[in-house]
């Protein structure tokens, strides 16, 4: 049978080249609002730190009706670091939307997303967006995407995969580069043209992949999947299983209630069939991967692999001075359970118990990746200790020692190209490409993972903020040995108290400071950065003794430069192997692993001996 009735396509992109700019159109030209009704930018983003970032984590689908045809669109994340959402939401579909900026070019990501699209056999339409931009370069752009096309083995069908045109912001597509689009009623064709119709035996035995997971709690756990074969009812008994683990008994349980995706809701239905795209709640212990099958015949079906984390880090339960003060969530039961609770929907996590009580060993794909989740976990009233990353070393087929290593992508302005590729070098880069757009540079190196910390705010500082750098994991290769990524010390608080401008003032000339006058401090907190390798020890806390001839108003002349606020990602990016993020709330502090400074150089001592 062919549901000619239906299609499921994946908008697949790099980072921040439009796709939910250009669903929030699809959607109001799909009929999904009502002609007066006020709607928001980037629609399809409903968390709080995805409209902050303007990235998407996490998949989110929605549809649309045109011609009588209903057309589930996913909107999938672009950045590396969620790859494990795409990864598993490409099975769910049909055909891909490949957008492509047509400034940019295909970067990173595009080549990361697409290639699992091709690998998958999808059809793909190229949509090369953002084509009112004035330095818009659409010809090179379609050579750029062939070319990428050919670099991925791309088949015969997909290297004469269609093109469009389109602005996303202003709702319009067209055939031709020539020719201005009106609408999007070109693309909507194209999509009911060229992408197949979900196809399948509609009257055989059940068999739904679990491709996605949500939680409510009201019901529990929400598994998100398409219908491969057979059709399903509300409270139909069936029986979940698991191709990788054969030797799992199958679990019987009852579909309490489902629901279809209609626009920007999720409607109640009591059936379905083959090709459509549900959620459904009633099985208590569904996990990603998992196949609901009819209860008289059990055939797991095989799932994608999902590719491993690359980098590691230890999360700890808060115990600096400070602790308890600001979060609510700040035991190690209660960071224990949150962490497991994550690994529940994100498949690219990987949590096990530390080597303490107190410490939990958290993977991911990257340092977004995990410091999305801990903002997250903070945001919830969550208070954790971290440390550094580091990344995951394998044993290679030989035996040998391998680590994993990134594909750089850097764009920056000709007259910065020297520093840049002066950094990437003495940082074990090798170099894969150059090529010249108009009058800026895109330089590729192929780098070892490890060696990029702390790297970006370098970056930023060497380009004078007109770079731009995009990495994306590549390959395991060879360990190529050690290097030094940190040149720079810490300027570290010798003891308690309140930060005062008259101590700060003095202390503002060895370095560049983290604080200002009234933040609160700790003995070991880390206040600043020391433009020297190693730390210092500074008092911030000193006040100015009065006499008759010092008086109190003199203090209106101090002058302070503007303290550096660090981020959660900056903060991750700055800290050495010895050194801690205490995050919170309402906080993010820096601070050394141990706190006591006779204790800590004591312990530095050992070390060099």
């Amino acid at each position: 049978m062919v549901r000619e009735d239906l299609r499921n396509i994946a908008i697949i992109a790099h980072v921040d080249h439009g796709k939910t700019t250009l669903v929030d159109e699809m959607l109001k030209q799909g009929g999904a609002y009502r002609e007066n009704q006020v709607t928001s930018e980037r629609v399809m983003d409903s968390g709080d730190i995805e409209k902050e970032r303007g990235i998407t984590i996490l998949a989110k689908n929605t549809s649309i009706h045109y011609n009588g045809v209903k057309i589930n669109i996913i909107d999938t994340p672009g950045h590396a670091d969620f790859g494990g959402e795409v990864e598993r939401i490409l099975k769910m579909v049909n055909g891909v939307l490949l957008l492509v900026d047509a400034a940019e070019g295909p970067m990173p990501q595009t080549r990361f997303v697409l290639e699992r699209a091709l690998e998958l056999g999808h059809r793909v339409i190229v949509v090369i967006n953002k084509i009112d931009r004035p330095d818009a370069r659409l010809n090179e752009v379609q050579d750029e995407i062939l070319e990428l096309l050919l670099e991925l083995n791309a088949t015969d069908e997909q290297l004469d995969s269609p093109i469009l045109f389109c602005s996303g912001r202003a709702g319009t597509a067209s055939l031709s580069a020539d020719v201005p689009g009106k609408d999007l009623v070109p693309l909507f064709d194209k999509i009911i043209d060229y992408i197949p119709a979900p196809e399948g035996d509609n009257e055989g035995p059940l068999q739904l992949l679990v491709s996605s997971i949500d939680y409510n709690d009201f019901v529990g756990r929400i598994g998100i999947g398409r219908i491969e074969r057979g059709k399903i009812r509300q409270n139909q008994d069936v029986v979940i299983t698991n191709y990788h683990d054969p030797d799992s008994p199958p679990v019987k349980t009852r579909i309490v209630s489902m629901y279809q995706f209609e626009a920007l809701r999720r409607e109640p239905c009591d059936f379905a069939e083959m090709g459509d795209i549900i959620c459904f709640s009633g099985a208590e212990n569904i996990t990603i991967g998992d196949t609901i099958c009819d209860v008289s015949t059990i055939e797991p079906l095989p799932f994608v692999k999902i590719s491993e984390p690359v980098m590691e880090m230890t999360f700890s339960v808060n115990d600096g001075p400070l602790a308890s003060r600001e979060g609510k969530n700040v035991t190690s039961r209660q960071i224990r359970s949150r962490l497991y609770r994550e690994t529940l929907k994100d498949v690219s996590l990987r949590v096990k118990d530390g080597e303490s009580a107190d410490s939990f060993l958290v993977a991911g794909r990257g340092e977004m990746h995990l410091s999305i989740l801990l903002e997250t976990m903070r945001r919830e009233g969550y208070e954790v200790l971290v440390s550094a990353p580091r990344v995951l070393f394998k044993t290679g087929e030989n035996g040998e020692r391998t680590e994993p290593a990134e594909r750089v992508t850097a764009d920056v302005p000709e007259e910065y190209m020297g520093a840049v590729m002066e950094k990437l070098g003495s940082r074990k880069g090798t170099l894969i490409d150059m090529k010249l757009h108009g009058s800026r540079m895109r330089i590729e190196y192929l780098i070892p993972a490890r060696c990029l910390f702390g790297y970006r705010s370098e970056f930023l500082t060497d380009t004078k903020g007109e770079g731009i750098l995009n990495t994306v994991f590549d390959k395991y290769i060879p360990y190529q040995g050690e290097i030094s990524t940190r040149f720079t010390g810490s300027l570290v608080a010798s003891e308690d108290g309140e930060a005062t401008s008259y101590a700060l003032y003095s202390v503002q000339d060895r370095g560049e400071l983290f604080i200002t006058t009234g933040d609160i401090v700790y003995m070991g907190m880390i206040v600043g950065e020391n433009p020297k390798a190693g730390d210092i020890c500074v008092n911030v806390c000193k006040q100015k003794h009065l006499t008759s001839i010092r008086s109190s108003g003199a203090d209106e002349k101090l002058i302070l430069t503007p303290p550096r606020k660090m981020g959660l990602e900056k903060a991750i990016e700055f800290i050495g192997s010895d050194e801690l993020v205490e995050v919170t709330p309402k906080s993010i502090r820096l601070r050394k692993r141990i706190l006591d400074t006779q204790t800590r150089l004591k312990a530095e001592a050992r070390l060099k001996k």
